[in-house]
């Protein structure tokens, strides 16, 4: 029986790649570099700041990301002044999470934002009584696909690994899902190809948030 869903959030829960291209080309700008296309952030995104960050300056030029650790903390900054920028949830993700609450399954949110954007996003989009438990990146919690932050919800919650379904777009997602040893569920509406979820073994793969309350009967 499912007791517990728990949701990454960049491209699984809601279109945020604006919000991540907007402090990473703020930085890029900084050092006299050009700014990469929002569409870019579709693979530059999914691993934490830190790396999407690596992965634009690569792109514009500076092929050693020689302004990582500098331009960092002013990404990170200019992130927490906006993390919402042109974020919105997708089509029937707000009604599937209405549906898991009616039948009393516990949601979490579990992210590679810095902690605090992935609260004021998920708070600003969800509203604050949404999810039971939301977690983003945090000294102590490792970036995906490390699953500690996995263990500490399913902790938290009290339900076991057979009592979840892990919900993703990327292969950091499925590989956080298989490394915690949860059932992992592949979105194909999110940042990543549909063939990227099934090389990296999605245990499941829906085309619509409509399908999610299904799974619980499935």
């Amino acid at each position: 029986m499912i007791k517990a869903c728990i949701f990454d959030l960049d491209g699984t829960l809601a279109r945020t790649q604006e919000s991540i291209a907007r402090p990473v080309n703020m930085t890029l700008a900084h050092y006299g570099l050009p700014e990469q296309p929002v569409e870019a952030f579709n693979y530059f995104a999914g691993d934490g700041i830190k790396n999407a960050l690596r992965r634009a300056l690569i792109a514009s030029g500076d092929t050693d990301a020689s302004h990582l650790e500098e331009g960092l903390p002013m990404c990170r900054a200019w992130m927490q002044e906006d993390p919402c920028y042109h974020v919105e949830p997708y089509d029937h993700i707000v009604w599937a999470l209405g549906e898991l609450k009616k039948r009393g399954v516990k949601i979490a949110v579990f992210s590679n934002k810095p902690h605090l954007s992935a609260v004021s996003v998920v708070e600003t989009i969800f509203g604050k009584g949404m999810f039971d438990h939301i977690q983003g990146q945090t000294d102590r919690i490792a970036i995906k696909p490390d699953p500690t932050g996995v263990f500490e919800i399913l902790k938290e919650f009290g339900v076991s690994t057979d009592e979840c379904l892990y919900f993703g777009d990327t292969n950091t997602d499925m590989l956080t899902g298989h490394n915690a040893g949860v059932k992992t569920v592949g979105v194909s509406w999110g940042f990543r190809p549909k063939s990227e979820l099934k090389e990296y073994n999605a245990d499941i793969i829906i085309d619509s948030a409509k399908e999610i309350p299904g799974l619980l009967d499935a």
